[in-house]
């Protein structure tokens, strides 16, 4: 193949080819009773629509929503937006296509930073608490969910919403901890491990595909009780586990998203879980700040209100 595309550097008249995610695909008929296929198609820089105009009942079985594909074709102006003509287009697997560059990473977006390097610095961090019991657990259940966590997302739509995103998300807690801990009368170990373990309940709560969804288990149950429980199992593993240790570790992890004004909701109870529970909400909004500064689109020093805040943004002065 020649060089891929993305599609964020797609231009008018530009023939380009590359690997994208088909998020969307209709089967349509034109007003002269002709199909075509109606594609939309996604990678790590953007989105873009499609239309298969030609030889569509031979690519019509080849793929379907939700598949990578390897498409090649003409970029065109279409009522004032670029669309994407396809003129050739197949299922994209790394066993076909590797060899010329594909990556699932490419069709999806992803963490900025390299998941082995933030896997470095969490077992690090990981390797520096003191309590042999709690490090062994921590030790335990990373090795163990190693192969999801370098690639599962935090969340669908909201905060880290992206490839390797639950990784960051879990450092970027990890490193205010260990920066702010020390400043608290409160067990550091404890902490620690309870921000190491408190989102690993994601791994089954959502799909681990290019298309992130709630499982079945994420609906019934939620990651908190789905953290939870990989750590009783992971404690029963281990001779000897302090019952209060677990009680307090399992406390946390339950608590960590309780709303301190909601009467009916888990609050936490102790100065670790308060702690694991102030630095997730910290770490979420300024993520999702982040994020809704990137993305807006719109002109001027402040965001569109409709935003996961709800609030215009300040985006700093326009350069002129």
């Amino acid at each position: 193949m020649k060089q891929i595309t993305p599609i964020q550097k797609f231009k008018e008249g530009a023939t380009i080819q590359g690997f994208y995610l088909c998020v969307e695909k209709h089967l349509r008929h034109t007003r002269t009773g002709d199909l075509y296929l109606d594609l939309v198609l996604r990678d790590r820089t953007g989105q873009i629509s499609a239309k298969v105009w030609d030889k569509v009942e031979e690519y019509q079985p080849k793929f379907t929503s939700g598949d990578p594909v390897a498409a090649a074709g003409v970029v065109e102006s279409f009522h004032d937006r670029l669309q994407l003509v396809v003129k050739r287009i197949n299922k994209a697997t790394i066993q076909s296509y590797s060899r010329y560059g594909f990556d699932p990473a490419l069709v999806v977006p992803a963490s900025k930073r390299d998941p082995k390097e933030m896997w470095q610095e969490l077992m690090e961090i990981a390797k520096g608490i003191e309590n042999r019991h709690l490090r062994r657990l921590v030790g335990l259940v990373y090795r163990e969910n190693k192969k999801e966590l370098m690639i599962h997302p935090a969340s669908i739509l909201s905060h880290y919403s992206y490839r390797s995103g639950l990784l960051e998300s879990i450092l970027s807690m990890a490193t205010i901890g260990s920066s702010i801990g020390d400043s608290f009368d409160l067990d550091k170990d404890v902490l620690m491990a309870g921000i190491l373990l408190h989102d690993v309940g994601k791994l089954k709560e959502l799909s681990a595909g290019l298309e992130t969804d709630c499982t079945d288990e994420g609906n019934f149950l939620g990651h908190a009780v789905l953290s939870r429980d990989i750590v009783r199992e992971a404690t029963g593993k281990i001779k000897g586990f302090p019952a209060s240790l677990q009680l307090k570790l399992e406390h946390m992890i339950l608590a960590h998203r309780g709303r301190l004004e909601w009467r009916d909701n888990l609050k936490p109870n102790n100065p670790e879980a308060l702690l694991l529970h102030l630095i997730h909400n910290l770490d979420k909004q300024m993520n999702l700040m982040k994020k809704s500064i990137e993305e807006d689109v719109e002109d001027g020093e402040w965001t569109a209100r409709v935003n996961p805040l709800y609030i215009p943004l300040y985006k700093g002065k326009t350069k002129k």
